[in-house]
């Protein structure tokens, strides 16, 4: 009873749900919405300490520590350390089937310290920060994970809950390692969300990237007393981008190339002996990926021939695109909807418009509005993003759906000092404790309905009929200690 009355007074930062979506919610779901508001605090909390972290991916060891401690406290049984990444973990509740999981992410960017603030101002010059929101997705999903184990307990469901956190997801590495460690093995579904300036379903797809380093070792000499003696690395890179470069107009439409030189030599006067370039290659098929890298790695021979230098590459990550699940998207839509979403203050409002600003005198921006409360229908003709997750290659194994939240102001560019700024900020809390809101329920769906969970099954099925996963990570190679 005290539940059902907490939830029917929700007026707080959170989110609160009408009487109409009351009366569609099972008890158990109603548990686990108000286990959500009463942790509120705590959720924020846990969102400003993380987004105070700020760590890289595979670095991410006072954030990882801190949701692993949580799950702890709550009674989850946790596993630390999976797939040789120290700072990925797997939190357990509950026994046998069926076993839900619900994603985590926790990495910030380099060189995007951000005050929360509507000027451009540092916390501490060229340190990380937030701008994906991954303070408030490791949070949400926390939430999430916390309320449905309330739910389970209190209402005796069979199954098992999963937290997954997975690391240094925006150099697609945690999941993919993860993966191949067998850490999916047995899940049934799979859930996850991102911050965004909008709620919806990401019914959608995305690219599949491999992220790679080519070393080019030559024979270091006096660039000015004796340059015949000497062959330079740094020629094969510039060599091998050129390449690259001129092999762009005859790829498909959809794909991507980007690289940096991560090293070139030490001095002008000094032939480099060693240097190193870090490439991307994207597509929306994997397959086009295959063969672009397979090109690629041509160049990167041909330059090595053309300079006389040695060539070496490391493969670091090779991630898929994420399939749709039509059943567990419309699940989530659903529930999107129910779960009301939050209403911003006037002052939330104020601090969207200012943070749009910059953007309208750099780029000519238009914004019609400065935040977007509403919720946007399931997309018809899904569309494929231009970015890439490792959440991809789950959805090559289980069933797997997710969605956003408005947790930035309308517009705003991914990567952001001004999405930094939003998710420290009670925007971004709010968005965040609708997000994991929406998780909870939807994960209780799948625990205590067979229909749900077999219909997304027999979707994944179909989808996977002629697709066969490959990889480009070669067999038994450990996840990267460090990514730069």
């Amino acid at each position: 009873m005290k539940h059902h009355v907490l939830l029917l007074s929700l007026a707080v930062g959170a989110v609160s749900a009408t009487t109409d979506a009351q009366e569609a919610l099972r008890p158990s779901q109603r548990s686990a919405l108000a286990d959500i508001q009463e942790r509120e605090a705590e959720l924020k909390s846990v969102n400003q300490q993380i987004w105070n972290f700020a760590e890289v991916g595979l670095e991410e060891t006072r954030s990882s520590a801190l949701l692993v401690q949580k799950l702890k406290d709550a009674g989850f049984e946790v596993k630390v350390g999976v797939a040789n990444l120290p700072t990925a973990f797997i939190a357990t509740y509950g026994s046998g089937k069926p076993v839900v999981g619900i994603l985590a992410e926790y990495d910030a960017l380099p060189d995007l310290s951000q005050k929360v603030s509507p000027i451009q101002e540092a916390v501490e010059a060229g340190k990380p920060g937030h701008g994906c929101g991954h303070s408030g997705l490791g949070t949400g999903a926390l939430g999430a994970a916390l309320a449905v184990k309330a739910a389970m307990q209190q209402h005796k469901l069979p199954g098992t809950l999963r937290l997954y956190g997975t690391p240094a997801e925006e150099t697609l590495i945690g999941k993919v390692y993860m993966l191949l460690d067998g850490s999916f093995e047995d899940l049934d579904a799979c859930l996850h969300w991102h911050p965004a300036s909008k709620n919806e379903v990401w019914n959608g797809s995305s690219k599949a990237m491999v992220s790679a380093k080519f070393t080019f070792h030559g024979i270091a000499a006096h660039a000015a007393g004796s340059p015949e003696q000497g062959r330079s690395a740094l020629d094969a890179v510039e060599l091998m981008n050129i390449g690259a470069n001129y092999m762009r107009e005859h790829v498909k439409e959809d794909t991507r190339i980007h690289y940096v030189i991560t090293s070139g030599g030490g001095a002008p006067n000094v032939v480099p002996a060693s240097a190193t370039v870090w490439y991307y290659v994207r597509a929306n098929d994997h397959r086009d990926v295959e063969s672009t890298f397979e090109w690629l790695n041509d160049i990167a021979r041909g330059a090595a021939l053309m300079t006389r230098t040695k060539m070496s590459s490391v493969v670091d990550t090779d991630c898929h695109e994420l399939l749709q699940n039509s059943p567990l998207s419309e699940l989530l839509q659903r529930n999107l909807k129910l779960v009301t979403p939050p209403k911003f203050t006037p002052e939330e409002h104020a601090l969207a418009k200012k943070l749009q600003e910059p953007l309208v005198e750099q780029f000519g921006t238009t914004f019609s509005i400065a935040l977007d409360d509403s919720v946007h229908p399931l997309a018809v003709v899904p569309e494929t993003s231009k970015g890439s997750t490792d959440v991809g290659d789950i959805s090559w194994f289980v069933p797997t759906s997710g969605l956003r939240t408005a947790c930035f102001p309308s517009g705003s560019p991914g990567h952001s000092w001004q999405n930094v700024a939003s998710i420290g900020s009670t925007i971004g809390e709010k968005g965040t404790l609708y997000a994991a809101q929406v998780l909870s329920v939807t994960a209780l769906d799948l625990l205590e309905q067979p229909e749900t969970l077999a219909a997304a099954k027999s979707d994944f099925q179909e989808r996977m009929k002629d697709r066969k996963y490959t990889t480009l990570i070669p067999t038994g190679q450990r996840a990267p200690a460090r990514i730069r």
